[in-house]
């Protein structure tokens, strides 16, 4: 068979490089199957475009017009659309809605277009949550400005605007006034394709929690991972650091969302992988589902990365027929795809930001993602964990002191809106109020970070003038949490262990 994969096109601001590696998977999962593969993707400074990677490669733009002509020219006989992103599915949607697939009988593999557009416009999928008795929050669907004036007046403030079929959430805003909307929703309506947004109940300071979960056309499920933000609800989860698995979840929160996300992945028909985010309430068990993405995302590459399960190779596999009992783990060698994968180490992933090169941007973290790429950090620990991804960054900062603060030069009423307002500094703002005397209630009233978070991040301060020296060794990342002998793990260092796992697997 002949497969067309659509890329995801040029990094920008808001969109890092999480696609290609997804598409680069995909491309070789398909082949691995003996299918030959055609690529478009107008980016060329990809590895998806290497030589190699595809049978086929055209750098070319990613229009309706150009994806026709290489339709007209190789003659696909499918398409896979859910691994190029946002740019991806609304590209594929396009080629369906203008008859260019049925002219050339191209059929869509994987999840159906038409649970695609049940999870990206915003009506659709509140409809579809009601029938199955999910929480979503109160929202208004808006198609025009002469309705978005007309909610003006009804919507509760803050409230949030969210665009439909947009990546990053592009279009999107926080609006805590009533002039505030109609400026942000009208920007959105212009950028979503067809022009509809959502203007929604705010949640800002509830818990921010995301499933990856798997799903083949037979209606086998898996949750591959579950992630918790540390910033709470009102920072876009891509501006957002994350921490795997949660960590301040009691079982039973966990065990509820998570079986929302796999009845909410069956009710739309998902094959292959799907992001759920909901907001959890931290004073309570209420819960709303957030959205959906009903392709690979910038979530499922930090999920793949941090269970070792290769999201973008089983949803590729699965697009083309394979059941999830059918696809083996490569990591283990000895398992299926349908084992869902164990974590016994924790996982932080803090975003980088492009402000290093734009001085003057507007440093403000909203619903609107401004990242360009993130670090991925792993330790037994949160706090080890933490500390591993700061020194990725890749900036000055090499541990949880900020020159910004030293000796006090800022007073505490600036430090104080530091921590308030979500921006790319706050960790270090945190930090700073600890080393001042604040307390975890205190900076909790100002930020809604989880205690649980604040209190590591205040016994790390209080620590962080020891200097103890201790062995380094090597954990194992198998997926499987070492209950199966794994063939190609990889591994992380750690202090503070006794037991090399990487002595143990040559012996």
């Amino acid at each position: 068979m002949k497969v067309l994969v659509i890329g995801s096109g040029p990094i920008v601001i808001g969109q890092a490089a999480e696609f290609d590696y997804a598409g680069t998977q995909a491309c070789k999962s398909l082949k691995e199957e003996g299918h030959e593969v055609v690529l478009i993707n107008s980016n060329p400074a990809t590895i998806m475009t290497d030589p190699g990677v595809s049978d086929a490669l055209y750098i070319e733009p990613l229009t309706v017009e150009f994806c026709e002509r290489v339709i007209a020219r190789e003659r696909p006989d499918a398409l896979l659309p859910t691994l190029g992103g946002q740019t991806g599915l609304n590209l594929a949607t396009k080629l369906a809605d203008a008859g260019i697939l049925e002219k050339y009988n191209v059929r869509v593999l994987g999840t159906p277009l038409s649970a695609i557009k049940k999870a990206e416009d915003r009506e659709s999928f509140r409809s579809l949550m009601r029938e199955i008795k999910e929480p979503v929050p109160e929202s208004w669907i808006i198609e025009s400005p002469d309705q978005l004036r007309e909610v003006l007046d009804l919507v509760p403030y803050p409230c949030i605007v969210r665009p439909a079929y947009t990546l990053g959430g592009t279009g999107g805003g926080t609006a805590h006034s009533t002039g505030e909307p109609l400026e942000v929703g009208q920007k959105g309506l212009k950028l979503s394709e067809p022009a509809r947004k959502m203007v929604e109940r705010s949640l800002l300071g509830w818990k921010e929690i995301e499933y990856e979960v798997m799903r083949d056309s037979a209606g086998n499920c898996i949750t591959v991972c579950n992630m918790e933000n540390f910033d709470p609800m009102g920072v876009h989860t891509g501006d957002s650091i994350v921490i795997a698995p949660s960590q301040t979840l009691s079982d039973q929160e966990y065990h509820m969302m998570r079986t929302a996300s796999l009845k909410i992945i069956n009710a739309l028909g998902i094959e292959g992988g799907c992001n759920v985010q909901m907001a959890l309430n931290p004073d309570g068990f209420d819960y709303y589902i957030i959205e959906v993405n009903p392709r690979v995302s910038r979530s499922s590459a930090l999920a793949s990365k941090a269970t070792g399960y290769p999201i973008a190779r089983v949803a590729a596999k699965i697009a083309v027929g394979l059941t999830l009992d059918q696809i083996d783990n490569q990591v283990t060698g000895t398992t299926k795809a349908c084992f869902e994968p164990a974590l016994d180490y924790v996982v932080v992933k803090i975003p980088r930001w492009p402000f290093d090169k734009f001085a003057t941007g507007d440093r403000t973290l909203f619903t609107q993602m401004k990242a360009t790429g993130e670090v991925m950090a792993i330790d037994r620990t949160f706090e080890s964990a933490l500390l591993k991804a700061v020194r990725g960054l890749e900036v000055k900062q090499k541990d949880l002191r900020h020159a910004k603060w030293a000796g006090g030069q800022e007073a505490d009423s600036t430090l104080k809106e530091a921590i308030r307002v979500p921006t790319d500094e706050r960790l270090w703002a945190i930090a700073e109020g600890f080393r001042r005397g604040m307390t975890v209630q205190e900076i909790h009233a100002l930020c809604k970070v989880d205690p649980w978070f604040l209190n590591k991040m205040e016994q790390m301060v209080r620590g962080e003038n020891d200097h103890i020296v201790e062995p380094t060794v090597f954990k194992m990342v198998d997926t499987c949490a070492g209950e199966f002998e794994s063939q190609t793990p990889y591994f992380y260092a750690t202090e503070g262990q006794t037991f090399d796992e990487v002595l143990a697997t040559k012996k």
